[in-house]
């Protein structure tokens, strides 16, 4: 991280006896005074970020140095692991890094919404402090999960204030989305996320490879999150998943079908919109489509709904309401619905009712500043923010949904 500064500059004096008024242009980086003498100082800085998402094919075959780099020199590593994951490939890993030469400690972890806290944060500090890791050289590396993945990123954030770590997605949610961004966050109380910063992993390193050996039904979480993509930005997204998405399900994107475009424009999706706006400074987010009631359904349904089912039921119950003002037309509409049903997705839950509905909303105006800011479909491919939902429009929407959800397919 770098800061760029220049000499104070006093104000006129004048100006002694008023607030702060920068001497440059706040867009000029630098320290600026006002008074004479001196009485008060701005600070106008920057936090240049840079971070490298890519696809790295057999990331644990020994003979591949990218996961033994990542981040910075080679040299020691602490690893926190899924325990899943560990099941899986722990003897790959401790294979990989004996071959690398690279001194490793692994910290397995259990991931999942119901441990997604402080304690699992503190875990993987506790960790990090036994392994004595150093400030800036020896990035940690998370492998697993959006949970995972969360926790690691926020242990690290708040370690010494900043400690790099690299991002090893092993699910199909964390290799599009939670992945690739920079937030991290624990749940606290009944609230998903709530507890958080924005710490961009070093390098998020990108292996389908992994999803081999995921259940179907943690394909099916992932895809919602690609689905979010296509529906509000890209509908050429849309029309793969349309004739290919069961498919790469089944095949779990190993087979020889359209796999690595899918792929590609979810990640590519997910990072054009995040590169503009990663600090969250513009609260309307394409990105946020599916997110504005489905925090507040996936924590009430713990344990039974994964956070992409709960993100489906989100857009299921918008793109109603984009058909309802005629956003969308009702072929598109069901079209739609029928490729969530192929994707082997939840369309409609008990919990999509006015009273948590209404919570959900007010707590997302809290979180976007006041303002509903919703997003909502455009036809396919397309959307808009809005701020006039009314309690009876969610109301008739969630009526509409339940029926649609028991009509005859």
């Amino acid at each position: 991280m770098t800061t760029s500064t220049t000499p104070t500059t006093p104000a006129t004096s004048a100006a002694a006896n008023t607030s702060a008024t920068p001497a440059a242009a706040p867009a000029d980086h630098g320290l600026f005074t006002t008074g004479e003498p001196v009485s008060s100082w701005t600070v106008t800085t920057a936090l240049p970020v840079s971070y490298q998402v890519r696809f790295t094919p057999h990331l644990l075959d020994p003979a591949d140095p990218a996961l033994a780099r990542a981040g910075g020199p080679a040299g020691r590593r602490l690893v926190v692991v899924e325990a899943r994951v560990h099941e899986l490939y722990g003897d790959r890993i401790h294979r990989y890094f004996l071959a690398r030469r690279v001194a490793y400690e692994l910290c397995v972890l259990p991931a999942h919404e119901r441990v997604k806290d402080m304690e699992s944060v503190f875990r993987v500090a506790e960790q990090m402090d036994r392994f004595g890791i150093s400030r800036r050289g020896e990035p940690v590396i998370a492998m697993g999960g959006g949970v995972l993945m969360d926790v690691v990123g926020l242990a690290c954030s708040l370690y010494r204030r900043s400690t790099p770590f690299v991002r090893v997605p092993t699910t199909l949610i964390g290799l599009v989305d939670a992945g690739v961004g920079a937030k991290t966050g624990v749940n606290f109380g009944r609230h998903k996320n709530r507890l958080g910063t924005y710490h961009p992993a070093t390098a998020t390193l990108l292996d389908p490879a992994f999803l081999a050996t995921l259940d179907h039904r943690h394909l099916s979480n992932g895809m919602a999150e690609i689905l979010k993509v296509a529906l509000i930005k890209d509908r050429r997204l849309f029309e793969l998943l349309d004739a290919h998405g069961p498919d790469l399900v089944a095949e779990r994107f190993q087979g020889p079908t359209a796999g690595t475009e899918v792929l590609t424009r979810a990640v590519h999706g997910m990072l054009e919109e995040l590169q503009p706006n990663l600090w969250e400074h513009r609260l309307e987010r394409s990105m946020d489509y599916g997110h504005s009631f489905s925090p507040t359904v996936e924590m009430r349904a713990l344990p039974e709904l994964l956070h992409g089912e709960a993100v489906c039921l989100d857009m299921a119950l918008t793109t109603v309401l984009a058909a309802r003002r005629g956003l969308l037309d009702l072929e598109q509409r069901e079209r739609v619905l029928a490729l969530m049903r192929r994707l082997r997705l939840p369309v409609f839950h008990p919990l999509m009712e006015p009273d948590t509905l209404g919570d959900a909303l007010t707590d997302t105006v809290r979180h976007r500043d006041g303002r509903q800011r919703l997003p909502l479909p455009v036809g396919i491919g397309d959307g808009c923010f809005v701020d006039d939902l009314t309690p009876a429009e969610l109301a008739a929407a969630a009526a509409d949904l339940e029926e649609l959800s028991c009509a005859p397919r």
